[in-house]
């Protein structure tokens, strides 16, 4: 079976991407910040995972964890880039190094990533690159826009290198969640609850109004399609930014 490497691994989406594919059958590396939660995310599995921390970035970390993966499960066919972060802050407020670390982070670190084994991909002729770049890659969002800008970038590079390997049995393409039922938004909820004293229910309705379903997308409905990609059905879909919103963004 196929060996897929995805960043961000420890938590939220990460986690659903890496218990899906392992439920496949598929061999995982995660990499992460924190080594605990990686080996949470994977207590069940008791073989046909990796785990290494990283930070994205960073080159020489990158590399280097890229390098032990493949040593530990051979050569990688998979890569999903999904280590991400999204502060909030109003433009005019927000430090130059808030603005250089989510570029670092969302964008640079895919870079960084792809480069460890686009080499290899096109050496092989087969491999997928899925990029989860969220709705904030085909819209803006107020007080998030280093973020969106990151995200439109992450975009811009899904399709640019999905014509660059087209004819070399690689596809690239990029998942486009709306708000998704994380620990990410469960924090943001409490937050806008303690400044704001409304209640939970109301303060939920500042993500879930955004969906014209009326919900949080649930980590299981990115894996489901992350797992799509991986497979030869999904060849000809390259060059995509697939959203995954209840109808938010077309």
């Amino acid at each position: 079976m196929k060996h897929a490497l995805v960043t961000g691994a420890g938590s939220g989406i990460g986690a659903a991407i890496v218990r899906t594919l392992l439920d496949q059958g598929y061999r995982v590396s995660l990499l992460g910040r924190r080594l605990d939660a990686l080996a949470a995310t994977v207590a069940e599995y008791p073989q046909g995972h990796y785990c290494a921390t990283c930070d994205v970035t960073d080159p020489a970390q990158v590399s280097d964890a890229f390098n032990a993966a493949t040593e530990a499960l051979g050569p990688i066919d998979i890569l999903v880039n999904c280590a991400g972060a999204a502060p909030t802050s109003a433009f005019h407020k927000m430090p130059a190094a808030q603005w250089q670390q989510v570029i670092d982070v969302n964008l640079n670190g895919v870079y960084h990533c792809c480069a460890q084994v686009v080499g290899d991909m096109r050496n092989r002729g087969w491999g997928r690159i899925i990029n989860i770049a969220s709705t904030a890659s085909l819209k803006g969002y107020a007080y998030v826009s280093a973020y969106c800008a990151a995200k439109h970038g992450v975009l811009g590079l899904t399709r640019a290198l999905a014509l660059e390997l087209a004819q070399q049995g690689v596809t690239v393409n990029a998942i486009c969640p709306g708000y998704t039922d994380t620990d990410i938004i469960r924090t943001a909820v409490a937050g806008i609850v303690n400044k704001t004293g409304r209640s939970e229910a109301e303060a939920l309705r500042t993500f879930t109004d955004t969906n014209p379903q009326g919900r949080l997308i649930e980590p299981g409905e990115v894996a489901d399609s992350v797992l799509w990609l991986c497979t030869d059905s999904a060849r000809s879909i390259t060059g995509q930014a697939l959203s995954i919103s209840g109808g938010e963004t077309g």
